[in-house]
């Protein structure tokens, strides 16, 4: 008891899938994906901020 074989699995899976619809999953995927992204890049530390060049860096245009 308490062991969860690929049937049971495919059960749930159906589920989710009958009361929320392939769309809504794939948005909250999507979501879950970018804020996963955004979690990583801030352990590492790596702004956006940072990685732009300051104004007086960039060449001047004529």
């Amino acid at each position: 008891m308490g062991n969860i074989g690929t049937p049971e699995l495919l059960l749930v899976l159906g589920i989710v899938v009958v009361l929320f619809g392939v769309g809504r999953i794939s948005k909250i995927a999507g979501e879950l994906g970018s804020g996963i992204r955004a979690f990583k890049e801030g352990l590492q530390g790596t702004d956006k901020d940072k990685t732009e060049e300051k104004p007086e860096d960039m060449p001047k245009k004529d």
